[in-house]
């Protein structure tokens, strides 16, 4: 069986403003949780990044969600996208 029919996924988007992380259930096709830095200020870019890892991976975490797969979304795995993964790891997903 494929990982990502296992395992749900952790797709990224980032602007030139805003970074968004959401888990999706590919096999449902739904959203099951998100979060982005909309809300957040205050913080710089690469701050508001690594706190929507963590945002995400507690939403994740209530919802009984510990495993997924990264999606960067070809974006390189660089500054704000790794501090997305960092911010998600620390809070609790592994990927």
């Amino acid at each position: 069986m494929n990982k990502l029919q296992v395992r749900p996924r952790l797709s990224v988007f980032k602007s030139s403003r805003h970074i968004y992380g959401q888990i999706i259930d590919d096999a449902a096709g739904k959203t099951l949780c998100f979060a982005s830095d909309i809300k957040i200020t205050k913080s710089t870019k690469q701050e508001k990044a690594y706190n929507v890892g963590m945002e995400l991976a507690k939403k994740a975490l209530k919802k009984k969600i510990t495993e997924v797969v990264f999606d960067r979304g070809g974006f390189v795995y660089h500054g704000r996208v790794a501090q997305l993964a960092k911010g998600a790891r620390e809070g609790g997903l592994k990927f």
